[in-house]
């Protein structure tokens, strides 16, 4: 039974509520910037108040106990309490301040980012943003459960990017990708490849589940041609690399892909596939400065980060909307 005999540090609730979250320490103390040992640290302080354990060993891992699991809830609720208090005194002062968390995928956390977090330490220096890299699946359910104030995620055509109730989110921008190729390759002397072209192609892409990859096994068939894959990487810079060695071809985003190195050339591809960029909260923090002038800074920002915006034609979505 979870005895309660003062009141609770809403840290060590914070720490509950992260490994609730992410399923491990060493998850949560990635999500709110600790090391391990701290969370572990305040989970132990928090058992010590309560009376209760609250973590159980599970093989190389924890899991919450029951009564964990019922204080993991009632802290989510004091946390959004908590924002929503700090979302009014925020919008009162009419600055941004205080700390904001923003989860961001690889390339989006290399190529848009840096600016991003640069103008806004330059522009306010009350507020206090902490940057974590996360896998694109998870950072709509971050933001969901209150682990993290604003995320940076992306979609394609094939995945639309679902928006929970309770979140709401903004177009950043639209990431354009290119055919990337060995020096020498056939495709180098082309305007344009098209896809109906790729037959008997060895492909470098990322790990099955994610969403480049499925683009590419999905765009392939639709085209009646079954990818050969010979490489698996989980990083753009890898794949690129690889490309250079003349070990296959890939479709790379230029978001945080940068300069290709010597032996990789880009090649226009027809139809081009585009990412779209969001920016997503909660709808309770919506009128948070900070939140506003984040996103703002990530609007703006984005041309910079989008490399040579002009060079490919439009690419209509599937909703009818062209991409820029």
């Amino acid at each position: 039974m979870l005895t309660i005999g003062r009141m609770l540090d809403l840290s060590r609730l914070r720490a509950l509520h992260a490994v609730s979250v992410h399923g491990s320490v060493a998850g949560a103390a990635a999500a709110l910037g600790y090391t391990p040992s701290a969370v572990s640290q305040q989970i132990a302080k928090l058992e010590r108040e309560t009376r209760t354990t609250l973590l159980e060993r599970r093989g190389r891992g924890v899991a919450l106990t029951e009564e964990a699991r019922h204080l993991a809830d009632t802290a989510r609720e004091l946390l959004a309490i908590v924002e929503r208090a700090e979302t009014t005194l925020e919008e009162r002062r009419g600055r941004p301040s205080g700390l904001l968390t923003v989860a961001a995928f690889a390339s989006a956390a290399r190529g848009l980012l840096p600016r991003v977090l640069a103008d806004l330490a330059r522009r306010h220096p009350a507020l206090d943003v902490r940057l974590t890299e996360v896998d694109p699946h998870l950072s709509v359910d971050l933001v969901a459960r209150g682990v993290t104030d604003l995320a940076v995620a992306h979609d394609w055509d094939i995945a639309p990017l679902p928006a929970p109730e309770g979140v709401e989110q903004a177009v950043i921008g639209d990431d354009r990708c290119d055919l990337v190729v060995p020096a020498g390759h056939p495709f180098t002397t082309r305007a344009a490849v098209r896809r109906t072209d790729l037959a008997g192609q060895r492909w470098v892409c990322q790990p099955p589940g994610r969403v480049c990859h499925d683009w590419l096994v999905r765009t392939l068939r639709t085209a009646g041609l079954e990818p050969d894959i010979a490489h698996v990487a989980e990083e753009n810079h890898t794949i690129v690399a690889l490309v250079a060695a003349g070990l296959g071809i890939a479709v790379v985003p230029r978001l945080g892909t940068g300069a290709l190195p010597p032996g990789a050339v880009a090649v226009p591809l027809e139809p081009g596939p585009v990412r779209r960029l969001y920016a997503l909260w909660r709808t309770g923090a919506a009128r948070r400065p900070a939140i506003t002038e984040a996103v703002r800074a990530l609007q703006a920002h984005w041309p910079a980060a989008a490399p040579l915006p002009g060079d490919l034609p439009s690419v209509p979505r599937a909703d009818g909307a062209a991409r820029q």
